[in-house]
């Protein structure tokens, strides 16, 4: 007999630090076999100086113990306030969650180092609820990547009986997982981290208006400019590009890359023309070879029209859609995918995909830190146990 659906707030912030998403979701066990149901989503931007600094440590590297300390706590407070403010949009108080699931901030990724950054002891301490956290380490000791993490949800929430399926993420970086015809539980999926999408022109954006926005909305810029195919060529020589998978990778490696190639030297128009040309063959020449009857998109970049249009220009009648189509919407994918991971750890249930990762084995991910004990006031002025 299955237990009760849990209440389970999952937290995302990608590699793009843009800001924080949350879904909340009840879930069935994770054995059940329905997934259970979207209960509300929301996403709330990281102050701009947070997402400066992020950027800047993210960039160059440089930073003291004392302010790597303060980094954390500032990201963990902008979490529990996503989470607090996202309650609130849904009618939800918090003493009715179960869990938050929380990814934190990706700082640093090169298997097998990694860091994602937030106390989960003080998240739990400024809602009053218990946190899974640090998904990626338990796949990393059994010697994974780390990363991707999502085919697990990807699996549970998209199989088709009778298609091939890739599931495309557009975030910062793209990544991949291919869903066979009915691909179960324990079906063995491919996914990989397959280069960038965001990073490259966020990167850009930042660099030649650091007081903006931060992205080029749409990629109405990009669409104005005009790719250097020698550049392009370049870039999709980088070693990265030709490594089997499982793989992954990171916003600074990506840009690095770009850099390293002569694109800062363009014009603005025609750096992001090339960055899109960059993502969308890096894209086209993985799934090229996937052999998929169609591609389901999700995430920030698929509304980066200087992307997709190249993209489904080169993809021809493999036709492409987006999670949104399919009863997830694309902005809360991620999310939900953190929520399930942290419900299966709930359950002590595997949730990495060996397949995936390259772990030797399946195993548990993340940690638990329990809902505190008491009612309390908050030094945030929250109220811990509402």
């Amino acid at each position: 007999m299955f237990r009760k659906p849990r209440l389970i707030a999952g937290v995302m912030s990608g590699t793009s630090a843009d800001g924080v998403d949350v879904a909340i979701c009840q879930l069935h066990a994770t054995d059940h076999p329905e997934w259970g149901r979207l209960h509300s989503h929301s996403s709330h931007p990281y102050p701009a100086a947070l997402k400066k600094h992020i950027h800047a440590l993210r960039r160059d590297g440089n930073t003291t113990l004392a302010d790597l300390a303060a980094l954390t706590r500032d990201i963990t407070i902008e979490h529990a306030h996503a989470v607090r403010l996202a309650a609130e949009d849904a009618n939800l108080p918090l003493r009715q969650l179960d869990a938050i699931a929380d990814h934190g901030q990706t700082l640093f990724h090169a298997p097998p180092l990694t860091s994602q950054v937030l106390d989960p002891s003080l998240l739990a301490w400024e809602l009053g609820v218990a946190v899974v956290s640090d998904f990626r380490r338990a796949d990393l000791a059994a010697g994974g990547q780390g990363a991707p993490l999502v085919p697990f949800a990807d699996r549970r929430l998209f199989s088709h009986p009778g298609r091939t399926r890739a599931l495309l993420n557009l975030g910062g970086i793209a990544n991949v997982t291919v869903l066979p015809p009915g691909a179960g539980p324990l079906t063995p999926v491919r996914a990989f981290d397959i280069g960038p999408a965001n990073c490259l022109s966020d990167h850009l954006a930042r660099s030649h208006h650091p007081d903006g926005p931060g992205f080029d909305s749409g990629g109405a810029v990009a669409a104005r400019g005009s790719a250097d195919e020698r550049m392009v060529a370049a870039f999709l020589s980088y070693p990265f590009f030709r490594a089997p998978a499982p793989k992954s990778t990171d916003g600074p490696e990506m840009v690095d890359a770009f850099i390293a190639v002569g694109a800062m030297k363009l014009s603005y128009e025609n750096a992001l023309a090339t960055a899109a040309a960059c993502t969308a063959r890096a894209v086209f020449n993985a799934i090229e070879l996937l052999e998929v009857d169609e591609v389901i998109l999700s995430g920030g970049g698929l509304h980066n029209l200087a992307v997709i249009r190249e993209l489904s220009r080169l993809l021809g009648e493999i036709p492409l859609r987006t999670t949104t189509e399919l009863g997830v919407p694309s902005e809360a994918k991620e999310a939900l995918a953190f929520a399930l991971l942290g419900n299966a750890t709930l359950d002590n249930m595997p949730s990495n995909v060996p397949s995936a990762t390259g772990a030797t084995s399946a195993v548990v991910l993340g940690s638990v830190t329990p809902r505190p004990l008491a009612v309390h006031a908050t030094p945030n002025g929250a109220t811990g146990l509402p």
